[in-house]
């Protein structure tokens, strides 16, 4: 079909192939874009992790600190997550404090913390209600091609999967807090959630893993979390066309299916680093 066309009726270009069963970029309707995963690129970072959808990048870095603990919870430490969506990564951004999107992302992966429960706060407990560790989970996306909230929460997994944290103690002679950094060990990552978004057309035709372009063009977006027990974590729909609880169905059942394929990624990376051997890590996933 002619760029004039595409140019002049965006929606009734995509409808075209829609009716076909296929998409412009030749994909399928139920067809990710290649995954590429990269981990502990980041030297300056406690864990970290690269995560490329077909365009869309975004790096994930991980600090951990020391924090007293609040007097409701003298067990308990913190997971901080933020998404941060710089101009460089689309032109729809702009520079200064956070946009609508970059928030909304952000509190989606503060759900997904705490709905999954990947980690337990009270494993970040050093010694109640003297001292814990805070964890600060940030996310950059170098380049913005849609599905942002799937690549977020991959990244997340990953990067945390990349900390080691050093062995620390509490002297009973001065109070204050003893590292040793030749003693480490992982954070206790308890649950794998993986994310998974459909953009809606129509009211009727859901397809996966859209474009930029693809979430403009729809009538709604909708991400599916499911973990390794196929348990519904969360579902996040801001708004938009109403999705049948037929439809809804059909993509759980391919969340399911997804939460497969990201989770082989993440188990062969993490099967590659050794204790002592932190390498760079290069691996896809063709889905």
């Amino acid at each position: 079909m002619s760029a004039g066309f595409k140019t002049v009726e965006p929606l009734e270009y995509y409808r075209k192939f829609l009716k076909e069963n296929c998409r412009p970029d030749g994909r399928e309707l139920g067809e990710f874009r290649t995954t590429t995963l990269n981990i502990g690129s980041i030297t300056t970072a406690d864990g970290s992790a690269l995560v490329k959808l077909g365009n869309t990048t975004v790096v994930c870095g991980i600090k951990v600190e020391f924090a007293a603990p609040t007097v409701d919870a003298p067990n308990k430490g913190y997971i901080v997550p933020n998404v941060d969506l710089p101009p460089l990564c689309s032109s729809r951004f702009r520079a200064g404090p956070p946009g609508e999107q970059a928030q909304a992302a952000s509190q989606f992966i503060l759900d997904v913390l705490e709905n999954a429960q990947i980690i337990q706060k009270e494993d970040l407990c050093i010694e109640k209600g003297k001292l814990v560790w805070v964890v600060y989970c940030d996310m950059m996306c170098l380049d913005y091609d849609g599905n942002l909230l799937d690549v977020c929460v991959t990244a997340l997994l990953a990067a945390l999967k990349n900390v080691q944290l050093p062995s620390v103690s509490i002297s009973e002679e001065t109070g204050l807090a003893e590292v040793n950094m030749n003693q480490k060990h992982h954070l206790n990552i308890r649950k794998y959630p993986v994310a998974t978004s459909f953009a809606i057309f129509d009211d009727t035709i859901c397809i996966v893993d859209p474009t930029a372009e693809e979430e403009t063009l729809s009538s709604g977006i909708a991400t599916i979390v499911i973990d390794e027990d196929n348990r519904l974590c969360a579902v996040h729909k801001p708004g938009g066309s109403v999705l049948s609880s037929e439809k809804l169905q059909d993509c759980v059942v391919r969340a399911e299916t997804r939460h497969r394929e990201v989770h082989k990624l993440l188990a062969e990376v993490i099967k590659s680093v050794t204790p002592l051997k932190r390498e760079k890590l290069n691996l896809q996933l063709e889905v």
